[in-house]
């Protein structure tokens, strides 16, 4: 008779209402239907249901049978904590350890954003990084029918400030220009130099051996290899830099490589010094090379925007473009060059005198 009692036993007769409800709707599609499955329709969880972690594991293991040949050891890594930080999510926000595709909401999409943003204090970057593949997992649902809305509807990311990653042409030269006396500094010059005149990724440049070098019958020399990361080919005609560059290691790269080439950690931290050796100000990074081929060295100079995308091994030009970024200048040509060719042949009629 007392009031803890009577709310106890309001909760059961609630609870045994929807259980008997449970029931009726599973008779409608079943002939027989058991106690575990009514238990499992009472809990919420649909029988043969999809859910997020193990198709997010599965993803991933499939994924690591690939390493070596068409997917990369660095993306691998990155799924498997976008992984961890899902399932730590799940446990720590509403105690559970998996989640039905079906339930995820635009309020859970904003609920993991608020844990990533808030409680982790992740920056933007890192953020928009472990919501993509996150997204991935959903589009890859959508498309095999499991879901048929998008929870990521209407949900926005925030985007961190864009950083300039390709190097400016005064800073590209002073590069060019400045010496170095330590050996190693000179070698991780070298490397970075050849990746600005080729676009080729640290990786890529450290694959090559002599018999990516092919003669065309004009005489000009090609890298013909494939991208490590996607296995997309890319064929690049060499400038003199980089075939000054081959032509100085010859012979001393081991195991049949093109070109000696230090861990990408060591490559970074020297390239560090070479950057402040050179006056430039932010930090530079080798991956900044690759970009600064299709800003500086190509798309500024007028090579199409096709042939960058092709020679960068790229499978979409929307990809291209966010490596090409217009400088001012190449703005400024093109417009001048436009003048050139329009030159007397719009030509307005009569000019009114302004008020």
């Amino acid at each position: 008779k007392s009031r803890e009692a009577t709310e106890l036993n309001g909760k059961l007769d609630n609870m045994n209402v929807i259980i008997h409800t449970r029931y009726r709707e599973l008779l409608k599609t079943k002939e027989t239907v058991t106690a575990e499955q009514v238990k499992v329709a009472f809990q919420g969880i649909a029988l043969r249901q999809t859910t997020l972690v193990p198709y997010f594991k599965n993803y991933v293991e499939t994924y690591e049978k690939r390493i070596g040949k068409d997917r990369e050891v660095s993306t691998l890594k990155e799924l498997k904590s976008a992984l961890n930080h899902v399932a730590r999510f799940l446990k720590k926000k509403y105690r559970i350890t998996d989640i039905a595709f079906s339930s995820l909401t635009y309020s859970f999409i904003e609920d993991y954003d608020y844990h990533l943003r808030i409680t982790l204090k992740l920056q933007s970057g890192t953020i928009l990084g472990l919501i993509s593949r996150l997204r991935r997992m959903v589009k890859y649902a959508i498309n095999e029918g499991i879901i048929s809305s998008d929870p990521f509807y209407e949900y926005e990311p925030i985007y961190p400030k864009a950083k300039q990653k390709y190097l400016t042409l005064p800073e590209l030269e002073s590069i060019i220009n400045t010496p170095f006396e330590n050996d190693n500094l000179k070698l991780t010059k070298d490397m970075f130099l050849f990746s600005c005149f080729t676009g080729l990724a640290y990786t890529d440049i450290r694959n090559l051996t002599g018999n990516n070098i092919v003669t065309a019958p004009d005489g000009v020399l090609w890298i013909l290899t494939n991208r490590q990361k996607t296995g997309v080919p890319c064929n690049i005609p060499l400038l003199d830099i980089p075939i000054r560059i081959i032509e100085k290691y010859r012979e001393v790269a081991t195991n049949g490589k093109l070109l000696p080439m230090a861990s990408n950690s060591v490559v970074n931290k020297q390239l560090k010094t070479v950057g402040e050796r050179c006056g430039i100000k932010r930090k530079l990074i080798f991956h900044a090379g690759r970009h600064t081929y299709a800003s500086v060295i190509t798309l500024s100079q007028g090579v199409p925007i096709e042939s960058v995308s092709s020679m960068l091994g790229h499978k979409k030009l929307s990809t291209t473009s966010i490596y090409a970024k217009i400088t001012n200048e190449k703005v400024g040509k093109d417009m001048a060059a436009l003048e050139v060719r329009i030159e007397n042949k719009y030509q307005l009629i009569q000019i009114e005198q302004a008020l």
